[in-house]
């Protein structure tokens, strides 16, 4: 038996069952009309490896501005964004994030740093973990747990405290939480209860709340490189100029043709963090026409994300044709060869006591790593050399009593030789090795994405994310699908999701059609079929055959739902002197699922009509209409007592049933 005992029988009341026929009310436009208050949009990229932040003033949206730049950046690593860790003190408050937090936790003494609690790349953990719920909990450097929503909620909290105080400083005026409209962007490939979870933690950050939800928009990372990656084209074409463009310019522009100029014009620009959108666009989106496809491959830290979008003209809404896929194919999993590599040279044994006792070494190497990972390149023929950190060196001839070099030599790794300056110098061959694993899985997925046949006839395959910078990784798409496509990186590959965000929240109504990702429907009860339902989810309620536990689809998986689309259907109480109603919303992954009990269906939500106390000349047969409106990356349902027009609503919940 499921989890779920039968609606019926633990209620003891008959709960609802359908008034036929059931009918579907679309009705899209009702909240089309949301007056626009906010002064700012302040996106966030919380990336698995990076975070940053950029924003735009409502009153001139063509200007995105990125954060300022962050104090201590790593030599060879562009620090636009900052590294996503974060530092508690021993008594568990927040200290730090970013540069700081890992600069102060390295200069700690080894004999303090054990207390302190320091995370990185904890991101992930939402995307891994599959009963996601609020009380689960990261690990820390030294072992520590904390609850993983309050780590989320302090790192939130840093962000909207520094944009606050930049945008202040900028206005000279203290700027209120209140004028400023959220964007956090999540990768598309998460489930359902990860994007709620990031809702809740910018709850606890008091960017937004329940009562004011439309403060913070959850964006979904693809759709937002879709947006920077076209949006901008278009919108240019249709409000900007009347005359046609002129090689993908409107005349107006003073910059002139050519991706060239552009590209120019950015390197020029790159100090003022000030991005004009309209200059930056090349001319290949004038070749975009109606229907036209194309991929976003979102390559970062952690995760890839895949979507395939489809253009609808005249305004170049999107249209998501193929429900985002992907899988944790970041190039975290470069690091995680290096660690495997480091394993196999020094013993596994030894890396791991070296990562509990000297966390702040280990992060070093990491760093030392991340750099001469950037180097990489296809047609590299020097080797590139890492620092090994001197405490390395030195607990590693105390653990075995022989030195690195003696390891290196006598561990036949023939890529990874010695280097008198004390460092591990690798070949570009053993290099490229670490990469291939991580490489040929995006490779390998966008292939099966590609045979799908919604995913015919696409025109451009957009690049986009941190890991899109690796020329390694840019050879093998362009090698594997060249011919296939078009294969484009925008210029500053790694902003590219964070200005899309802006623009996003600027203008959420871009983008029109997603697919659902799961099946929603609520549980009712059926007339009782003999031979058309099963024996065991018979129930007799004063002398009515009812079958059990139906479950009644609002809505299936990978279904087009147009963005405020509302789903309708009406619902009588089974029995009619009951005064309390309730119903059930469940989920599944599954397209066809006919009962509440059935393997991978989960509840989300109930709707409690109390009827009590309403007039006694209701109709025998009373309607209770129940909608599901399908929004951003959050579902709300209603149920309406026709006769009186009570009316309970709910959001749908993943995280706490």
């Amino acid at each position: 038996t499921s989890a779920y005992s039968s609606p019926a029988k633990s209620l003891g009341d008959p709960g609802i069952t359908p008034l036929s026929p059931s009918h579907i009310a679309k009705d899209s436009d009702a909240d089309d009309a949301v007056e626009q208050l906010f002064l700012v949009v302040v996106a966030i990229d919380f990336g698995t490896t990076s975070s940053g932040y950029a924003y735009s003033f409502t009153k001139e949206p063509e200007c995105i501005h990125v954060m300022r730049r962050w104090e201590g950046g790593d030599p060879g690593v562009s620090n636009q964004k900052t590294p996503t860790t974060i530092l508690l003190t021993p008594e568990r408050k927040f200290h730090s994030f970013g540069y700081a937090a890992r600069d102060f936790y390295h200069d700690l003494d080894p004999t303090e740093s054990k207390h302190w609690l320091y995370f990185e790349k904890f991101k992930m953990k939402l995307h891994t973990t599959g009963n996601l719920t609020m009380e689960t909990e990261l690990t820390a450097a030294n072992g520590k747990k904390v609850k993983a929503l309050e780590i989320f909620a302090y790192a939130l909290q840093f962000f909207k405290e520094q944009a606050l105080k930049e945008l202040s400083d900028q206005g000279g005026s203290d700027f209120e939480n209140t004028e400023v409209r959220w964007v956090i962007t999540v990768p598309a490939i998460w489930k359902q209860p990860a994007k709620q979870f990031m809702r809740q933690a910018a709850y606890k950050a008091g960017m937004a709340s329940p009562e004011n939800p439309e403060q913070l928009i959850i964006a979904l990372e693809p759709e937002a490189a879709s947006i920077y990656c076209r949006k901008l084209r278009l919108h240019q074409m249709i409000d900007l100029s009347s005359r046609a463009p002129v090689n993908g310019y409107s005349p107006s522009d003073t910059i002139g043709t050519g991706f060239t100029q552009a590209k120019e014009h950015i390197r020029r620009n790159r100090q003022s963090r000030t991005f004009l959108v309209e200059n930056v666009i090349g001319e290949i989106w004038s070749e975009l026409e109606e229907g036209d496809r194309y991929i976003v491959v979102d390559s970062g830290g952690g995760t890839v994300d895949i979507t395939v979008h489809q253009i609808r003209l005249p305004e170049g809404h999107l249209k998501e044709l193929y429900k985002a896929t992907g899988g944790p194919y970041g190039s975290l999993g470069v690091d995680y060869e290096f660690e495997k590599l480091l394993c196999k040279i020094f013993g596994e044994d030894f890396i791991e006591q070296f990562k509990i006792k000297r966390p702040a070494a280990w992060v070093d190497l990491m760093i030392a790593f991340e750099s001469r990972k950037r180097a990489a390149a296809p047609d590299r023929t020097n080797p590139l050399n890492i620092t090994l950190p001197f405490s390395f060196i030195d607990y590693y001839k105390k653990f075995r009593g022989h030195s690195v070099e003696h390891a290196l030599r006598k561990s036949n790794v023939d890529f990874v030789k010695w280097s008198s300056q004390g460092m591990l110098r690798m070949s570009p061959d053993a290099m490229n090795a670490l990469f291939k694993p991580t490489i040929d899985q995006i490779v390998q997925h966008l292939s099966d994405v590609f045979d799908k046949p919604e995913v015919t006839n696409v025109k451009f395959l957009f690049l986009v994310g941190g890991f899109a910078e690796s020329p390694l990784l840019q050879q093998a798409v362009q090698s594997a699908f060249g011919s296939r496509c078009r294969v484009i990186i925008p210029q500053d590959v790694g902003l590219t999701i964070l200005k899309g965000a802006v623009l996003f929240g600027l203008d959420p109504a871009v983008i029109k059609v997603r697919r659902s990702p799961l099946t929603y429907g609520v549980g009712v009860l059926n007339r009782f079929v003999e031979g058309k339902h099963p024996p065991e989810k018979l129930l007799i309620k004063d002398g009515t055959r009812w079958c059990t536990d139906v479950f009644d689809k609002f809505i299936s998986a990978d279904q087009s739902v147009a963005l405020g689309e509302t789903v309708t259907r009406s619902y009588t109480p089974a029995k009619p002197s009951q005064l309390v109603i309730v119903i059930n919303i469940y989920s599944s992954e599954q397209d066809n699922v006919s009962f509440i009990t059935e393997a991978g269906v989960k509840k989300c939500g109930t709707l409690r009509l109390d009827l009590t106390g309403t007039d006694a000349s209701v109709p025998n047969r009373r309607e209770i209409k129940t909608l599901m409106q399908f929004g951003d990356t959050e579902i709300k349902a209603m149920a309406i007592d026709v006769a009186t027009s009570k009316s309970v609503k709910v959001g749908i919940d993943f995280l706490n049933y």
